[in-house]
């Protein structure tokens, strides 16, 4: 039998059924929404007219990535309760959104972010500088979802090849964006995020009904690991449900210890001390420094990420786009309630995963666990599997999606029709627009090849760590201090960013030099960092989670040259504050592009 037949017969008709049609779903929404998108306001930014219901959605589905769906369960499972700052964080990132960026950002009324830089501050140089960290962001953050369509087509297909994955999932999405652009996954992906949800709260609770909840797991988690697996009694009927079944599965030597597992400064915070040979007691402030950049790093990126940003946009008004705000809280916070739980009881039932490499590890629990049903319940497990996959697919589309969009509008609007040909046509521009995916599509697709040993959330929270020290500084200062200036905002945004993508890329190469696969032989000239790294954990550190260092200096750096430079402060800004703060009300809100952009297309 030829291997290509060997793989197709492989395959579960339940979990092939349910991506098929997530994926045909997908296209097909998208075929229909690109016949409404007609003008450059549709491509870029909807045509300004999403109700708030559906922008929630859209922006929960955009947002609840690769790293959410599958990420979080796995990192839990892999390193234990440290790996809670994520999912806590992620969703707190938007309270800062609520309160200081999403209403005046929208009141000005701009397509991109760096139409909002060159609007702020009068400059054309601003624009260009603000594209690069569209590009860079948005480059950081789709790897760890192409890193997931891999994941996720390894697992549906047993012997495919990891990068099939990931082009073949490339391929879909970047179609889909070249046909509508903003106003084409809209739709898609409002509908996307209750297909997460729905895929990610089912089988959990199905499973919990099976093997017991969350603190029933936990408790075996504490105690079942320390007996030896041969000791343990079969299963009686008046048992309570799981506890036996999670006797039955010893760690292996690659899982942590249920100490550590269970300690909130874990395997994640500890690496670096633990590979210096440090002492618990020299152990505990590099942790702390560790998880506190953590925190600032994705709390703050989440205000700095420009595929979020340009959704607020699409909001008829400020009002509007502060409502939507509180209910993307809310909706994002209903997710994150079930990941946690697949990690626990993964730990338990599924430990074989800590051995896996790759899209073979724990990063996959999401996918695999509900197949444990199909021994009491047969083809189940296998519905269930197939669900959880559809998730798993509307996750990394959607995400991937928004952050096509992004970049593709900062190449097609700000690159070639502010920089290369201002006097373009709106038809021109549209069309760059889907030049311009089909290309951002590929390089992303060649970027996520490269990704298969790096944990998701890890890669995740690099991104969020560059756009903390870039974006949000930027956004922050500019709405609030009318003192600021173009260079003060210029220098502090390129230095704390350029740091940031640094020192994450640093982290990265070394890590890669580690990999046992093509990768290690790929990187194996940075392999030499690593022992750099054991020598000097503080460093490693302030290199792995930038942001409790470069977040300060963006803004320090950005005041202290405003004040050298303070003659230079836009003429108008006290118009422009009044435009960024005022309610609605008083009918001053801006839009920029069509009051100072001739010709940009609305």
């Amino acid at each position: 039998m030829s291997p290509v037949l060997a793989t197709l017969t492989s395959v579960d008709p339940w979990i092939l059924v349910f991506s098929l049609v997530t994926v045909i779903v997908t296209v097909v929404m998208g075929f229909r929404s690109a016949k409404t998108s007609k003008t450059a306001g549709d491509f870029f930014v909807a045509g300004r007219s999403v109700s708030v219901g559906w922008n929630a959605s859209a922006i929960s589905g955009e947002y609840l990535s690769a790293a959410s769906f599958m990420g979080i369960a796995g990192m839990v499972m892999a390193i234990g309760y440290d790996a809670l700052w994520y999912p806590v964080c992620y969703a707190c990132g938007y309270l800062f959104l609520l309160l200081f960026i999403a209403g005046p950002l929208r009141r000005f009324g701009a397509y991109t972010i760096p139409d909002f830089a060159e609007g702020r501050y009068d400059s054309p140089l601003f624009r260009k500088i603000a594209v690069c960290f569209v590009l860079f962001i948005g480059f950081f953050y789709t790897m760890p979802q192409m890193k997931g369509a891999g994941t996720t087509l390894a697992y549906i297909f047993p012997g495919l090849p990891y990068w099939v994955g990931v082009a073949v999932v490339g391929a879909v999405i970047t179609l889909n964006v070249a046909l509508g652009g903003m106003k084409g996954i809209t739709l898609v992906q409002a509908m996307q995020y209750w297909m997460k949800l729905f895929a990610i709260s089912v089988p959990v609770f199905v499973l919990a009904a099976v093997y017991g909840g969350y603190g029933t797991n936990l408790a075996v988690n504490r105690t079942a690991h320390d007996v030896p697996a041969a000791l343990h009694s079969p299963a009686s009927p008046d048992a309570t449900p799981g506890i036996t079944d999670a006797h039955r599965h010893p760690l292996p030597a690659k899982a942590p210890a249920d100490e550590a597992w269970s300690s909130p400064f874990g395997p994640l915070t500890t690496k670096a001390a633990k590979a210096a040979h440090l002492s618990p007691e020299e152990t505990k402030p590099l942790s702390l420094l560790y998880t506190y950049s953590l925190i600032i790093a994705l709390v703050c990126g989440t205000a700095g990420l420009p595929h979020i940003l340009v959704r607020f946009y699409t909001n008829p008004d400020g009002v509007a786009a502060k409502r939507t705000t509180m209910w993307v809280m809310i909706l994002i916070g209903v997710f994150y309630v079930f990941p946690p739980f697949i990690g626990v009881i993964g730990r338990n039932l599924m430990p074989e995963l800590y051995n896996g490499l790759g899209s073979k590890g724990t990063d996959k629990v999401v996918l695999e666990l509900p197949t444990l049903i199909s021994e009491k319940y047969g083809v189940l497990g296998s519905v269930l599997s197939g669900i959880a996959c559809a998730g798993a697919f509307a996750a990394f589309m959607s995400t991937f999606s928004g952050l096509l969009v992004s970049m593709t509008g900062a190449v097609a609007h700000d690159v070639y029709g502010r920089m290369l040909r201002p006097d373009s046509t709106p038809e021109q521009r549209m069309r760059m627009f889907k030049f311009a995916a089909i290309g951002i599509g590929a390089v992303s697709v060649g970027l996520g090849c490269l990704v298969e040993p790096l944990e998701i959330n890890f890669m995740v929270g690099q991104a969020f760590a560059i756009a903390a020290a870039s974006y949000f500084p930027l956004l922050f200062m500019s709405v609030w201090w009318r003192g600021m200036t173009m260079k003060g905002a210029a220098i502090g945004m390129l230095t704390g960013g350029v740091l940031a993508l640094l020192s994450a890329a640093l982290t990265n190469v070394s890590s890669l030099a580690l990999d046992k696969g093509p990768m290690g032989k790929i990187f194996a000239g940075f392999a030499p960092l690593n022992d750099f790294w054991a020598l000097h954990p503080l460093l490693r550190i302030l290199c792995e989670q930038p942001a409790i260092w470069t977040v300060p200096l963006a803004i320090v750096l950005m005041i202290v040259v405003s004040k050298a430079t303070a003659g230079e402060v836009p003429k108008n800004i006290r118009m422009k504050m009044l435009v960024l703060h005022a309610p609605e009300a008083l009918g001053l809100k801006n839009e920029y592009i069509q009051e100072n952009q001739a010709g940009a297309g609305h």
